[in-house]
């Protein structure tokens, strides 16, 4: 439950934070010039402020569309992300955004429209590419999670029908899927679910719905006539990872059709090594944090034997069930 809400004073009239505000009519209001002084602030304690988030209200200015870097793709030809969102309603250990926001507060960006322009402009400037470009939501958030209260894709998943060389990736581990299930299905938009084993869900995704809980979700989405994707992507290793990854691998291709999978990513754990010494600190005696680990590049990331081990062994065994040119690895070694 949200207690504090900060707004820009600038969108007092705004008619989105006004229907955002409607949400928490209890919550503490606070104006202020710049969500920065409330989010950038100096001495904040992520694990405190985790446990009872404030939401703030913003406008996002500057560049609101970023490419991605070279090597992610999923057989698009260019590739772009951006956020209307910073920070997560779930709690994963392995989250990036622990150690690189000061605060773990919910900032919600709510000039949604100027965000559309410039998708638009960018899609307009890749009209004769052959491939589609695509356009990731989820990186910096759940693009999902939060819907009740963003209504996010309420809004840009009926836009991306103007955009007929445009893909829209829904990058999340919720099942707040209704908004979805209520309008007819798009081909291009793909709702692609992050996924870990059972037991490490329940270990290292705090608050994320089971496994099991996912796979209903998207099975309602398939139905619905919507293309699904799967991410593994951190793949965790850990002493029974092979029996994990194949208990989950065979329980999401039971109850998915594999025909309607729009493509599978793997990729192994890897963070900016200052993103890692802030989550150590957090951390410093959970497992995650010391299992297999070296630095490369600026990077931590999984030593390169056990990286190639842990993406080859999930990548066997989806080759069952896909073709290899639907499976997309992010290798952090030679990328």
């Amino acid at each position: 439950m949200v207690d504090t809400v900060y707004l820009e004073s600038k969108l007092v009239e705004n008619q989105r934070a006004a229907s955002v505000l409607t949400r928490y009519p209890k919550a503490d209001r606070v104006l202020v010039d710049h969500y920065g002084e409330v989010f950038n602030a100096t001495r904040q304690n992520f694990r405190i402020q985790k446990k009872n988030p404030s939401l703030v209200l913003a406008e996002k200015l500057g560049k609101r569309v970023l490419p991605t870097p070279a090597q992610y793709e999923t057989g698009g030809g260019a590739h772009y992300y951006f956020s209307h969102m910073l920070n997560c309603v779930y709690d994963c250990r392995y989250c990036f955004l622990q150690g690189m926001l000061r605060s773990a507060n919910y900032l919600l960006f709510v000039n949604y429209e100027d965000f559309y322009r410039d998708i638009k402009a960018i899609a307009i400037e890749h009209k004769d590419d052959q491939k589609p470009v695509w356009f990731f939501s989820g990186y910096d958030c759940d693009s999902l999670a939060y819907e009740p209260v963003t209504k996010f894709a309420e809004f840009f998943v009926p836009k991306f029908k103007e955009l007929s060389n445009a893909v829209l990736e829904l990058r999340t581990k919720s099942t707040q899927i209704r908004s979805l299930l209520e309008i007819e299905p798009q081909n291009n938009v793909v709702v692609a679910y992050s996924l870990s084993p059972e037991r490490v869900a329940k270990e290292v995704e705090k608050g994320a719905p089971s496994l099991k809980k996912r796979v209903e979700s998207m099975q309602k989405l398939q139905r619905a006539g919507w293309r699904v994707g799967l991410r593994f992507d951190p793949i965790i290793w850990h002493a029974d990872y092979q029996t994990d990854y194949t208990a989950a691998i065979d329980l999401v291709f039971s109850e998915l059709d594999p025909t309607q999978i729009d493509s599978v990513t793997l990729g192994g754990f890897r963070l900016p090594k200052d993103f890692y010494k802030t989550m150590l600190r957090l951390y410093p005696e959970h497992w995650l944090f010391s299992s297999g680990l070296s630095e490369s590049d600026g990077l931590v990331i999984y030593r390169e034997s056990i990286e190639n081990e842990v993406i080859e062994y999930v990548r066997t065994l989806c080759r069952a069930y896909m073709p290899s040119d639907s499976i997309y690895t992010y290798p952090s070694y030679g990328s």
